[in-house]
Parts: structure tokens; sequence; C-alpha cells
């Protein structure tokens, strides 16, 4: 399966792109500039050395054309991004991963998008396309290095069936993420804001913090 990024060039674009070609996916990672794509391309390439990891580069109309897509843009570019390159996205599963966040003093707060959450946006953005959300509570930097490995559990929410599936797959096949079905898309907004929370003990107490459930038994 290939599975273009758009907005590769951030934290957690780029190192979702490592890590997910590190599992045998073709990746393509994409951004406005396709010399910005390139240069975080081979600079991925160069970090894990030896390690075979299959990915491209393209502006993101070209990493748009993969089969699955995920939107790693800031919250607040997420949905214009996603229309800009509606034609591309049409009938595909479409991933968000962003979280509306402002940092007001030395906390975190959520932000309330119009359709309440990035997601809704984005899926209003391109309505020809299934969007999931997943993904926001994935710590940026263990997700990108390669030589650790990040823990996590993945809410994943979706108004479409497929797109439930597609992602649970994808992020089924990341060893020690598990992906958990969270149900409508309406779900996103408090999965989006929680982030914040996370955000704040990583403050704290100097941690990466991630999201485990207890009392749930899947397999994938």
């Amino acid at each position: 399966m290939q599975i273009g990024i758009l907005g590769a060039t951030g934290p957690a674009g780029s190192g979702l792109a490592a890590r997910l070609a590190s599992v045998g996916f073709e990746v393509v990672v994409g951004s406005r500039s396709k010399y910005r794509a390139m240069e975080v391309r081979d600079g991925l390439v160069s970090r894990w050395e030896g390690r075979s990891l299959a990915i491209d580069a393209a502006d993101n109309e070209g990493a748009a054309a993969a089969e699955v897509v995920v939107i790693a843009t800031p919250w607040d570019a997420a949905a214009a991004t996603a229309k800009s390159v509606a034609r591309q996205l049409q009938g595909k599963v479409v991933i968000s991963m962003a979280n509306a966040l402002a940092k007001v003093g030395h906390e975190f707060q959520p932000l309330v998008p119009p359709r309440g959450s990035v997601a809704a946006s984005v899926q209003a953005a391109v309505p020809r396309s299934r969007v999931a959300a997943a993904l926001h509570h994935v710590p940026a930097k263990e997700l990108g290095d390669l030589n650790g490995a990040v823990e996590s559990d993945v809410l994943v929410c979706s108004d479409h069936p497929a797109a439930t599936e597609t992602t649970i797959d994808i992020v089924s096949k990341i060893p020690d993420l598990r992906p958990l079905d969270a149900g409508e898309l309406s779900n996103a907004a408090p999965i989006e804001a929680f982030a914040a929370v996370l955000l704040q003990l990583n403050i704290r107490y100097k941690t990466r913090a991630a999201v485990r459930f207890t009392g749930i038994n899947v397999d994938h």
C-alpha cells in the first residue's frame, strides 16, 4: 500500500513517514514545495541508512495521488490543504491527525474549530472522501525514532466503516501501537481536545505521555 502524507515536513508528518516506511509501506512525503519534501525525504533516508525505507517525495498534489492519504499539516491548514487536492482525494480514505491547540501562558488549551473538530472540518472540505480521525496522541519524537518503540493506544473514529477498517489495519502494522474503534467522527472533538491534557502532563512531569486503556482485549 502506498500512503501519501500531506504536510510531511513537520515533526509529526516526517516521524510518521519514517515509521510507516519502516514496517513496509510505500510512503510519499508531500509539501507545498516539492523541493522541501525532497529535503525531508533525503534527511530521513540518510538518518536511517541501511533500513531500505521506501520513501518518495512530491508536492501535496503528487502525494495526494497515493492510495491512502494522511493530513499532517498544522491544524489550521488541514481543511484548506485537503480542499486544494479534493479531486485527487475523491473516494479515498483520508486520515486526519491534527489537534487544534493554543498555548496560553504556561498551559495548552484546546480550541474548537467551526465544525467541532479538525477532522470534521476536513470531511466537510472533501465530502467525497472518507475521513478518519487517528494518531492524535502519539508522541511525534518517539514516532520518528526508529531505534525505539512507540507505545500507545490509537483511537480511530469515522462515519465510514471502510475508513475505520483501513486506518486500523495501517496502525496495527506498527509494533506496540494498538488501534481502537472509537465510533463516529463526532467523537473526534474530545479526542483532539485531550491532546492538551497530554501536553500539559509532558510539561509538568518532563516526559512523553501516551494513552493506554485497560480492560479492552482486541486482536488486530
